[in-house]
């Protein structure tokens, strides 16, 4: 899934009809002076990453003057908050705040729903799950009829769930009202996952605004909506490396299995970095755990699952080794869909194009599902004049994750 940030997230609401306070994105302190003294009022400066928590990180701060707010915008342009680059922040006027609430539109994947879900709490600023363990009463949600939408009789049922402090005035309901109905229609033509508000605020003088948003958007959804400039559609904290912006390349327009490649870190510094390979999620992140239990240093994560064609898993693996690292491992078991001798011509192709760099480089290949008999030949032959020091193992050793770390130790 595939992240905005809040300041692109607040031009949807306001295209939906959401009040949110004024304000302006910018890249520099001076910019920054600007805006603030076009708001005319003391302002939040907010760094725009992929992150909640941002406040008590220091990545909230308060200005009184069009000097101050160039002055803590230029503390934290350029600077990292929560381990996140902070390359833009949202400059935006200082709300009078009475009361926080919090509503939001997720979808839900249980087997009784399978479809969105509206969720509103009259408790807003923290996260809504910890609202729901501690105070459930505060927390009302309503399953969707996705043909029939959300409009104001949906809204009034959700907002009837639930016992207002000092009960709910007919301004504060119509004005939640257009929150959630508003909300719901950016969640659907966003193609979003999540759409949350938090907190939706009533204001001293009884305005409502949004003063926070969080947008996660559907990976396959990205083509459709370019404003948004998502360069990799993942659900990352961080803005993607150079290296998984290329290797989203694979994916982009080639719809042939999964082609899934990662960084753990975005930086490799140092030796010991062992390059990861996983067939399917489950034995493969048993695998990668068990790895890291051993105390070894994961570089990446990639995932060629879906019955992708050669030529794709090639590519990924190629990724796996532009990083500077010390060994690689597949653990490709998979039983179900796939047949295994195109993971077998790709490591045989991207193998024999590595070895020469790196003559006796250590790689241990767990390789197992439909043609596994056909992909360890194709491996044998291909890579028997190899120099490298290679180790190949079937389904024997599926669950066996300590056997194969042992073999990378």
């Amino acid at each position: 899934m595939a992240r905005i940030y809040e300041y692109q997230g607040k031009e949807v609401l306001m295209k939906e009809g959401i009040p949110v306070p004024s304000g302006k994105c910018v890249d520099s302190a001076g910019e920054a002076r600007k805006a603030a003294q076009e708001i005319g009022k003391p302002v939040v400066v907010k760094a725009q990453v992929w992150a909640t928590g941002r406040f008590k990180a220091g990545g909230i701060k308060f200005a009184n003057t069009p000097d101050e707010t160039a002055k803590v915008a230029g503390e934290l342009i350029g600077s990292t908050v929560k381990g996140l680059p902070v390359e833009k922040v949202l400059v935006e006027e200082q709300l009078g705040i009475e009361k926080e609430f919090y509503a939001g539109v997720i979808v839900s994947n249980s087997y009784k729903v399978k479809g969105p879900v509206i969720l509103f709490s009259t408790e807003g600023g923290v996260g809504v799950e910890e609202v729901a363990a501690r105070n459930p009463e505060k927390v009302a949600a309503l399953n969707v009829d996705y043909l029939k939408g959300v409009g104001p009789e949906e809204a009034a049922e959700l907002l009837s769930k639930l016992s207002f402090e000092g009960g709910l005035s007919s301004d504060l309901r119509t004005g939640l009202s257009t929150v959630i109905c508003g909300l719901y229609r950016a969640f659907k033509e966003y193609d979003t996952r999540a759409a949350e508000i938090n907190p939706l605020v009533l204001t001293k003088d009884g305005k409502i605004y949004a003063a926070d948003c969080r947008f996660t958007s559907d990976d396959n959804s990205v083509f459709r909506h370019p404003e948004f400039d998502i360069k990799v559609p993942r659900d990352m904290e961080r803005p993607p490396t150079e290296l998984e912006e290329i290797a989203w390349t694979i994916e982009e327009d080639d719809y042939r299995g999964t082609g899934y490649f990662t960084q753990m870190f975005p930086e490799l510094k140092g030796r010991g970095w062992l390059g990861f390979h996983g067939i399917g999620g489950g034995g493969a992140m048993l695998g990668a755990s068990a790895f890291v239990a051993r105390g070894f240093k994961i570089a990446n994560y990639a995932d060629t699952s879906g019955d992708p064609t050669a030529s794709k898993i090639y590519r990924v693996i190629k990724a796996i080794f532009s990083q500077p690292i010390d060994g690689y491992v597949l653990m490709g078991a998979c039983l179900a869909n796939q047949e295994q001798w195109h993971h077998g011509h790709a490591i045989v192709k991207a193998l024999r194009e590595e070895a020469p760099k790196r003559p006796g480089f250590p790689v241990v290949l767990l390789i197992a599902g439909n043609k596994e008999q056909e992909a360890h030949e194709i491996i044998r032959n291909g890579l028997k004049d190899v120099p490298l020091q290679w180790e190949l193992y079937g389904r024997d050793y599926i669950y066996d994750t300590n056997f194969i770390a042992d073999r990378i130790q």
